[in-house]
């Protein structure tokens, strides 16, 4: 991915709680004709300070589907599917360290 711009951010809103999640978009890789792309979460220095306890997360991979001609980034129900993807997204992530 080109850094030439900075970083791109994406907020997504949790279907359970209803919070909004800031994401910083890491990269994006095709698998079986369907485009998947990896997040990072944002962690503010309000977050990091230890205020109140923060549910942690990782890496985040969502599926990009359209939807009425929008696309739409949703979630991985099918276990086999999001271990392949993280596998091919964590070799991906780790040959763009080694260059």
């Amino acid at each position: 991915m080109s850094e030439d711009f900075g970083p791109t951010f994406v907020t997504i809103i949790d279907d359970e709680t209803g919070e909004e999640i800031e994401l910083e978009f890491i990269d994006a890789l095709e698998y079986n004709g369907a485009v998947y792309r990896a997040f990072f979460p944002v962690v503010s220095e309000e977050d990091e300070s230890g205020g109140e306890e923060e549910e942690e997360y990782g890496l985040i991979i969502l599926k990009a589907e359209m939807v009425d001609g929008e696309e739409m980034l949703v979630q991985i129900e099918n276990e086999d599917e999001i271990n392949a993807v993280y596998d091919m997204f964590m070799e991906q992530i780790l040959e763009n360290e080694e260059d």
